[in-house]
């Protein structure tokens, strides 16, 4: 058995090399999956490398260690196990989109906020379906990033790695955000800024352990989300099927309340459709499916399995749970001042299940926020590898974590401190725009990428691959479409209007970067 030694992990691909292998790092190399297939082959900055066997994840973590010992310096340690990954991908569509902005999006739209779900995760799907395939047929982490660039271009692969980094970074702000009003819930007369620095101060120190520590923490912080909100629905169930009262000041309970005040459309044709600008928002994170694919012991089974369960998630988590706290309270009392679900079991007088709950939202969120710092922090190391960003973000710490990136995550965060300081009523649905449009724009890519490279296949090519998307290519067609208008819609409402000129600028500024510096240093090292 040859082992192959881990030097260090990139936005893209698993590089293989032979131990004891002397290229200078950075030469073009193959990559290989933990099968030994071919993934890709990649120009610069290929220095995390994986065994070929099935039994690899303690030798080549092990050499690792070794071969930093014996180099004095760190790499990033692969330490997440089948269990981390499926939970993290499963808690990806659990997060503040759901426990906080599902009320702005309810707010919107009014009860037909449910078909906006259903919509838009119907589009999400085929993206993640788009993903999937390309994933399964040629597996590597941070994948996205690494198909625009074969199939789109340079330029594409550039703004979608970074608009990528981008979005967590503000889907980051966005549920420290959160945080902060979910603690208001105990504490209303504390500002709000002071417990965001308290939870900086924790997450950035969870951020330096290992990425065993993370994966386990994630694993349990995921569970508690889900048996959270299974237990939310089934209480509510309950409730409706028992007929408990009416809530106080006399409030109607029942399912009746899905189209009593005001209809099904509440704010008319209008509202449905503006209500996508919140609702996309909340599926941002599920692509982070493709990006443990690299990670994931068998991807011909994992990928699929995970992906094929996207409609379930949905169904569960997002129609069934909104449909229970629209009627459980008229949806027009639900505000964002709290969470929706912490605000109904309030108004229904049970006070014990609300504080509870909002225990269960803000360990949602500080989830989140650790996971938002994770993804964010290594697929800036990894662009940092292939010279697409500065050298000093590849900076690690002993125990193999990027530091440099955990730094400037943390200061992005503070950042968020410094907006709900100045602006703490209007700072979520402005944030959470400005995501929806780094997120969109990232799926839309994906969409792009794959239609690219399934027009350059032949039929051979096409008939051998494992994990075909459906209703190719008009599926995806209507998809990217759907995409744009979602990106359009953010001009029509004053409120998210700025996030269409920020992310318009964002590409640009990344177009210039990209034609200025990236590309003559690209050819520079050529």
């Amino acid at each position: 058995m040859t082992v192959l030694s881990i030097q260090a992990y990139t936005d893209g691909c698993f590089c293989a090399r032979a131990s004891g292998d002397t290229r200078r790092p950075g030469r073009p190399s193959t990559h290989v999956t933990r099968q030994g297939r071919t993934c890709c082959s990649r120009r610069r900055g290929h220095l995390l490398t994986t065994d070929t066997s099935q039994n690899t994840d303690k030798t080549a973590t092990d050499t690792a260690a070794g071969d930093a010992a014996a180099t004095g310096t760190a790499t990033l340690h692969r330490g997440l196990r089948a269990r981390h990954i499926r939970f993290i991908a499963l808690g990806s569509a659990i997060g503040t989109g759901l426990f906080y902005g599902s009320s702005e999006a309810i707010q919107a739209g009014g009860p037909a906020v449910l078909l906006a779900y259903l919509i838009g995760g119907a589009a999400v799907f085929l993206v993640l379906r788009s993903l999937g395939e390309m994933a399964v047929n040629n597996p590597c982490a941070g994948s996205f990033g690494e198909y625009a660039t074969r199939y789109l271009g340079p330029l594409a692969g550039f703004t979608t790695g970074w608009t990528y980094a981008f979005e967590m970074v503000i889907v980051c702000i966005a549920d420290i955000t959160a945080l902060g009003v979910y603690m208001g819930f105990w504490f209303p007369d504390v500002p709000r800024w002071i417990w965001l620095l308290a939870a900086i101060a924790v997450i950035g120190v969870l951020n330096l352990f290992n990425v065993k520590v993370f994966g386990e923490l994630e694993f349990w912080l995921s569970l508690v989300k889900i048996v959270a909100i299974g237990a939310m629905i089934l209480a509510g169930l309950a409730i409706l099927v028992l007929g408990v009262g009416g809530g106080g000041d006399g409030m109607h309970i029942g399912v009746s309340n899905l189209w009593s005040h005001g209809g099904f459309f509440a704010h008319g044709f209008q509202g449905f459709i503006l209500s996508f600008a919140v609702v996309m928002f909340a599926f941002g994170g599920t692509e982070i499916i493709g990006v443990t694919a690299g990670e994931a012991e068998d991807p011909g089974k994992t990928i699929p399995g995970a992906v094929n369960s996207i409609p379930l998630r949905i169904v569960l988590f997002y129609v069934l749970t909104l449909a229970v706290i629209m009627s459980l309270n008229p949806w027009q009392e639900i505000g964002s001042d709290a969470s929706p679900f912490v605000q109904i079991f309030a108004g229904l007088g049970i006070k014990s299940a609300a504080a509870v709950l909002n225990v269960v939202v803000v360990i949602a969120a500080l989830s989140a926020i650790n996971s938002d710092i994770f993804a964010a922090g290594r697929i800036m190391y990894g662009m940092a590898e292939r010279g697409q960003a500065p050298a000093v973000m590849r900076r690690l710490s002993r125990s193999g974590v990027p530091a440099m990136t955990v730094g400037i995550m943390i200061g992005s965060l503070l950042l968020g401190v410094v907006l709900n300081y100045l602006m703490p009523d209007r700072i979520f649905l402005i944030i959470s725009s400005i995501a929806t449009f780094a997120t969109v724009w990232v799926w839309l890519m994906i969409l792009a990428t794959q239609y690219a490279a399934r027009r350059k296949m032949s039929r051979e090519e096409v008939a051998a691959l494992a994990f075909r998307v459906p209703f190719w290519p008009y599926g995806q067609i209507i998809a990217m479409v759907f995409m744009a208008a979602v990106m359009v819609l953010l001009a029509f409402s004053a409120s998210t209007r700025i996030a269409l000129i920020v992310g318009a600028v964002w590409l640009v500024l990344l177009s210039v970067v990209h034609f200025l510096w990236v590309r003559p240093r690209s050819r520079s090292t050529a």
